[in-house]
This record gives C-alpha cells, structure tokens and sequence, in this order.
C-alpha cells in the first residue's frame, strides 16, 4: 500500500503543545474563532492541520445535500433541507465524517465564495447557484496555507463566513446564501510578511511555532519520520491505541462543554487581564472565556482552573495586543501569569 494520501498521525507528532492543544480546543468549541499558526518552515503546521481529519467525528448529515447540512441543527439548513424538514419532517441521512478541506493559494473569489448562474435566473426565472470552497468546507475544517500570502479581499471573505457562519453570494441584484460553519485553520511563515492586524484580530487563536532545541526530541522527530515513510500503515498501526485515546478525549470534553458555564470569576478574570494588557475590543474576553472552557473539558474538568486560563491567555492575547510598528508580536508569559496570579489569590 502506498503512503501516498495516508496522513502522518496527530499523536505521533513530537512537541508543539500549545499548536495542537489550540487545534483541539477549537475542535470542541468552534465558536472560539479558528486557529492562525505561525513559524518557520519544517515546524509540523500543514502535518498537524492535515492529521486532524484521522480525530475528527462523524454527523448525520441530510442525503444528497451539496453542503452537507445536518437534521438536527435547524439553525443552519440551506433553502432546500430547509423545504424538505418543513413538508416531512424526517429526511433521509447519511453519516458522514468531518474532513480537511484545502483552499488553494491562487483562488479567486468566485471559486472561494461561488457564482450564480444569471442566464439561467434570466431564461428559467430561477435561481442557480455553482457552489465554491465554502459550500464545502460547510461542518468541516476549512485549511489555508500561507494565508498572509492571499489578498486581502479574499482573507476578510473567508473571516467574515467564518464569523457569520453564513456565505452570501450576490449578482445582479440576485442574492443567494447557504450556511457555511466551519473551523479556519491558517498557517504562514512570518518570513514571507505578515497579515494586517485587523485580521490578525479576527483568528480567535495564535500559535507561534519553532523548531525543537532539544537534542532528544529532535532525534525522535527524525526517527519517527524515517519509520512513518517507508511502511506508513504500519506507522498507523503503531499508534492507533494513541489516536484512539485522542479521538475519546474530544468527543468526551465536546459533550461536557455543553454543560458547562462560565462563573463571574472567570469573566473577571477575562475582562481584568485583558484590560492590563492594553487590548483592544471584547473579541479577546470571549475568545478567552471560551478557550479556557474548551481546555478544561479536554481534561475532563467540569469547572475552569487557573491553569486553563493561563494557558488560553496565552493563545488568544498575545496577537491582540497594542504595539508600535515593527514590535514583535510577543508578550511575557511571565506577566499574563503575574496577572492571573493576582486574580486567583
């Protein structure tokens, strides 16, 4: 069997903790914002964004539906399942599992977003829509590499679905939309130039990434690479009791982050350490509020502890930060601690 379209396995990648503890969290809570990842090349981002599929799980989604709408969240049907749970009630389902859908460098618009057909609309006097990358990536994970190096117009596309979970589609004074809830996951090599802030502002997380120092790990790293590529289900086989785990842990902190609120202490907490770091917007507090969540349903925590929103802290503020041109857009771990010190003391 070739190792072709098999993908490196998510527990068998060495180090990179915070990249896919941000990963997983957005996995079990989407509303956090997606994830940009940061750093240099041959750091793991396109290996672990592309390992997440093999973790991901399955939904019942409506057969035949072009965007894979699922019966039980009426919230967010296109036009047709929309029709067809108002005239039965029961349409016929499929299961269906969650994958990584890729958006290539050079897309235009059109293919990101789709077109409408306006001979047809002119000649039938009905409306057809040729569906783009969003109609796809709908309940999936939508994957962009290099994400600095797209225009402009098509990131603040793609952000803007993102955050209304809808992808409207208009010409010639004929509109169209179909739900697009997906998960953003970006990856760029800041060598090669930087996303503006306001959309930098727009990724709930961001995870700068590095190389490993550390001799031991750096070894393992190539001795797993060297095994993975010569025998890769073999590879596979080797770790699947890990995947397992992985995939257990996910659907568990899913289910238990449906039941959990957050306390006036958190959002406190939230709001104060936000606030002494000069950020900007309310986008932060939430996005704060809700990774903490997220992290401590992955560890089986019904309630937040001072570790989960020191380690959110430093996912989902650093990147919002005010800073003067050319500053680095890093901060002291050492001060987000300091600061969450003082609120849980």
């Amino acid at each position: 069997m070739s190792g072709e379209n098999v993908v490196y396995p998510f527990s068998a990648i060495v180090g990179q903790d915070d990249m896919k503890d941000a990963l997983m969290a957005n996995i079990v809570l989407p509303s956090i914002g997606g994830v940009l990842i940061r750093g240099e090349k041959g750091t793991a981002k396109s290996t672990s964004v592309r390992a997440l599929a093999d973790l991901l799980p399955e939904r019942e989604v409506i057969k035949g539906c072009i965007f894979r709408c699922s019966p039980s969240d009426t919230r967010n049907l296109c036009e047709s399942c929309r029709e067809i749970l108002a005239g039965n009630g029961h349409p016929e389902t499929v299961p269906a599992r969650m994958r990584v859908v890729e958006l290539p460098l050079c897309a235009t618009e059109d293919r990101v977003a789709g077109t409408l057909d306006i001979e047809h609309a002119i000649t039938k006097g009905t409306r057809k829509f040729e569906p783009g990358v969003l109609a796809s990536a709908n309940g999936n994970i939508l994957y962009v590499d290099e994400v600095n190096l797209l225009d402009d117009h098509i990131v603040d596309l793609l952000l803007d679905a993102a955050a209304m979970g809808v992808n409207f589609v208009e010409r010639e004074g004929i509109s169209y939309s179909h739900p697009a809830r997906f998960l953003l996951v970006g990856t760029m090599n800041p060598e090669e130039g930087d996303l503006r802030p306001q959309l930098l502002d727009r990724f709930g997380l961001v995870v700068d990434v590095e190389g490993e120092r550390d001799t031991a790990k750096r070894s393992e790293i190539v001795k797993r690479r060297l095994a993975f590529e010569p025998d890769p289900p073999a590879f596979l086989k080797q770790y699947e009791a890990e995947q397992q785990k992985i995939r257990s842990r996910i659907l568990a902190a899913r289910q238990l982050v449906r039941t959990m609120e957050p306390d006036d202490h958190l959002i406190d907490t939230a709001v104060k350490v936000s606030l002494s770091l000069g950020v900007d917007g309310h986008r932060s507090d939430l996005t704060l509020v809700k990774t903490s969540l997220a992290l401590a349903a992955l560890d089986g925590r019904s309630t937040v502890g001072k570790e989960h929103i020191l380690k959110a802290a430093g996912l989902a503020l650093p990147h919002r930060m005010r800073r003067r041109p050319f500053e680095e857009s890093r901060v002291d771990i050492g001060t987000i601690h300091s600061l969450i010190e003082e609120c849980y003391s």
